[in-house]
Formats: C-alpha cells, structure tokens, sequence
C-alpha cells in the first residue's frame, strides 16, 4: 500500500469546497482538511500502486476547477 500526502493550493474562499468534492469522489481518501498556512488544504489517500495514486492525481484532483497548484509527498514505508 502507498501512502500519499496531498498539499492542495485552491482558488481564495474555496478550500473547504475543494476538500469536500474531493472526499466524495475518492474512496482512497483516508482524510482531508483545509488548513492555513502555505497551502489551504492537505488530503492524505493511500492506495494499492503508484498508477493508481497517478490515476487520482491527474484525472480527479487535478481537474477540479477551483485547484490552483498541488504538491505530492509520498511516505518512504509500504502501509501495512
């Protein structure tokens, strides 16, 4: 299993918005929050392979219009 943390930057006044679509359209989700700070939100999903983490990054995250910039950091330990 892979562990990722997600830094999400959104459009002004839309993090908790952005945290919301995302835990409903990602069951890999194990949470998400807005936050302050240099980005307004963190979201943290694990998943069975790196193809699927990608699959979630570019083809639901990334897409959502009111994401400015995302930054990914992956934990360096297999989930057990």
């Amino acid at each position: 299993m892979l562990r990722a943390y997600i830094f999400v930057e959104t459009k002004p006044g839309t993090s908790l918005e952005v945290v919301k679509r995302i835990k409903s359209k990602v069951k890999e989700v194990i949470q998400a929050d807005a936050i302050y700070g240099r980005f307004d939100a963190v979201v943290i999903i694990e998943t069975p392979n790196f193809e699927s983490l990608h699959s979630i990054l570019y083809n639901v995250i990334e897409r959502d219009p009111d994401i400015i910039h995302t930054e990914t950091s992956l934990v360096l330990r297999e989930i057990e």
